[in-house]
């Protein structure tokens, strides 16, 4: 009989790895593979990836393993045009909901990530990814909608399988960085329509971006198809 926790290990270490690029689009992983990588049964590995591929990182083979998604630019834009929904619905109603514990929260994740993007220190880009990460994913989950927290950690994420932040100019990152502060002030001021528009402005802004850099120099090119 496995156990949840070893359902949570797989999951996590077969995300990680897919996120930092260990595994990349179109790599098929075995289960046997995962299993001896996490140190778990096959069993749970099984439902760690049906959980995977919920969330979209990878398509699973009946007995076989999984196929880490691969991303082409419907399905970049698909994840973009979610975001800019949904994380703006969210910033409004976590206006109205959030605590000052929370504010407080936010307001850290946010000055640490414009710190990094003003020092950009060794190792900056991981540690931006993941504040990012954090940030956003609060922000939601002060929202109290859990429908919609639980449809966000695969969309969220997805930039960072893209390696947005990898190709962001200095300006790129200073603005996203700004774009959280000010979202921040929002809340703050109990302002859902102001939330919600910064929001929204600071993912569109990210798409952009994102296409400026892929037109100059294409990404993906083994997921393209």
């Amino acid at each position: 009989m496995y156990t949840t926790k070893a359902v949570e290990k797989a999951y996590l270490v077969v995300r990680d790895r897919i996120i930092r690029g260990v595994y990349s689009p179109g790599l098929r992983v075995t289960e046997q593979e995962i299993a001896n990588a996490t140190g778990v049964s096959r069993t749970p590995v099984r439902e760690a990836l049906r959980r995977l591929q919920a969330d979209g990182f990878v398509k699973v083979i009946p007995n076989a393993g999984a196929v880490v998604t691969q991303w082409n630019d419907k399905k970049i834009c698909d994840v973009f045009e979610l975001r800019a929904l949904l994380e703006s619905y969210g910033a409004q109603r976590a206006a109205e909901r959030i605590t000052p514990e929370g504010l407080l929260e936010l307001k850290k994740l946010a000055d640490r990530q414009y710190e990094e993007s003003m020092r950009q220190a060794p190792g900056y880009i991981e540690r931006i990814g993941d504040v990012n990460s954090r940030f956003h994913r609060a922000l939601q989950e002060f929202s109290g909608n859990e429908r919609l927290v639980a449809m966000l950690p695969a969309l969220i994420e997805a930039p960072l399988v893209l390696k947005t932040f990898s190709r962001y100019e200095h300006s790129d990152l200073m603005r996203s960085a700004s774009h959280h502060l000010e979202i921040v002030s929002a809340l703050e001021a109990r302002d859902g329509e102001w939330a919600a528009s910064v929001m929204r402005s600071h993912i569109l802004a990210a798409q952009a971006a994102f296409r400026l850099r892929e037109a100059a120099e294409p990404i993906l090119a083994s997921g393209a198809g």
